[in-house]
């Protein structure tokens, strides 16, 4: 029996149309599969990081291969010398500070910069007129008193006439008694009226003195030989001396003979003694090294900004006349020096082979390289410096080679490759 078939149907002896698979469908969430380039990709970055570890661990070997280098340097004899450092001034040995004692008009200089005086010798001169008047004053103040002693020595002579003429008649009983004793009234005051005027003169002169004094020192002359070496004043400058002597002059005595004022600290202070060697530079002359002697320790302290210092005076010669007054000297003073002593590179003292710092003791140790290995032994040091150190004790000899430092180098004909940062 034939079904009715619906419309679009097809026709009995029709073949069917073949369907079409059915479209892959993923469920949602899902990611979506990855492709082929991936999977390779990561291939690839496994390779890389094994032929990395590979090299690394060659880098290791490599590294651990290399072997240390020593710095060596050889034990000497000779001298060692410890001083202090200290920064002074070049002044002259004995400068003299030449002023003035009165006040006035600069009216002549003599003398400059550099100038060559005798002692003696006017170097400038002060308006004197004003104290010459006073002078002249003077004069004729002590010429009326010595006048008036002429006078009253005339009258004194006249009393004592007089005197001794009524001590006669009063014995005759000439003249009355009152008479008589006031002629010996005036003969004593005429002796005392020469005692007087004696005085007077006295001060009168003492008065002339005063007034020459100032007078002469109008003349500004120089106490010493020596040379100038400042000069404060000019002509036509009033000097005034009311309160504080002005300085009118420097003048050095000895220019051959110099010091050096170096301020040492107060740390550096207990080592310094009178008559340790000294040697300074200063920036005129810096290739040449001056030698002197320390001449004083002065115990005055000096303060600046909570810093006390003390003044060293060192001693030198300058005949050459190359030092200049007021020249900056960077000085070191010889505390102490000894010669022909085994000595050692300070260096030495300070290096421990590396792993060996848990190892150190007490005692100072020095490595040597014997064999080729650094062979450790035990000394008792002595004086240092700062280059080296003097060795009391220990199994050192001249030439032996102390270690300094140490520093990789190439082993087995490679070259060496610091150890990597883990």
């Amino acid at each position: 029996m034939n079904k009715q078939l619906g419309p679009g149907a097809p026709a009995s002896g029709e073949a069917l149309p073949q369907a079409s698979p059915p479209s892959a469908v993923h469920p949602v969430g899902e990611p979506p599969a990855q492709p082929r380039f991936a999977t390779r990709r990561w291939i690839i970055v496994a390779i890389a990081v094994l032929l990395l570890a590979a090299a690394g661990g060659i880098w290791w070997s490599v590294g651990s291969d290399a072997v240390v280098r020593y710095e060596t340097a050889p034990v000497t004899t000779g001298g060692i010398a410890r001083g202090i450092n200290a920064t002074g001034t070049v002044n002259p040995e004995l400068t003299i500070i030449v002023g003035t004692y009165v006040s006035g008009v600069i009216q002549e200089l003599t003398c400059d910069y550099n100038t060559q005086v005798k002692r003696g010798q006017i170097c400038a001169r002060i308006d004197g007129r004003p104290y010459q008047s006073i002078v002249d004053q003077a004069k004729a103040n002590l010429a009326v008193a010595r006048a008036q002693l002429e006078k009253d020595k005339a009258s004194l002579t006249y009393a004592k006439v007089a005197y001794e003429r009524l001590a006669t008649l009063v014995e005759t009983k000439a003249v009355s008694k009152d008479a008589y004793d006031s002629a010996h009234s005036e003969y004593l005051q005429a002796l005392a009226q020469i005692t007087f005027d004696e005085a007077t003169i006295q001060q009168r002169q003492a008065v002339l003195d005063a007034a020459q004094v100032n007078l002469d020192y109008t003349k500004i002359i120089s106490p010493v030989d020596g040379t100038v070496v400042s000069r404060n004043v000019t002509i036509g400058q009033t000097v005034a001396a009311s309160f504080q002597t002005p300085t009118l002059f420097l003048i050095a005595t000895d220019l051959t003979k110099m010091q050096v004022d170096a301020n040492v600290s107060e740390s550096d202070i207990g080592g310094v003694r009178q008559g340790n060697k000294a040697t300074f530079t200063v920036d005129a002359y810096p290739r040449r090294v001056f030698e002197g002697t320390v001449s004083q320790v002065r115990q005055s302290p000096q303060t600046v900004q909570n810093v006390v210092t003390y003044d060293v005076v060192v001693s030198v010669q300058n005949s050459d006349l190359a030092l200049k007054p007021g020249l900056t000297a960077a000085t070191r003073i010889l505390t102490d020096q000894r010669s022909d002593v085994l000595r050692v590179p300070n260096q030495a003292l300070r290096y421990v082979p590396t792993g060996n710092a848990a190892r150190e003791t007490a005692q100072p140790r020095i490595f040597v390289l014997r064999d080729g290995k650094a062979t450790p032994i035990q000394v008792a040091t002595g004086l240092d410096d700062d280059e080296f150190t003097e060795i009391a004790q220990g199994d050192l000899e001249p030439g032996d080679n102390v270690i300094l430092g140490e520093a990789p180098s190439a082993a087995k004909g490679r070259a060496s490759v610091p150890r990597p940062r883990l």
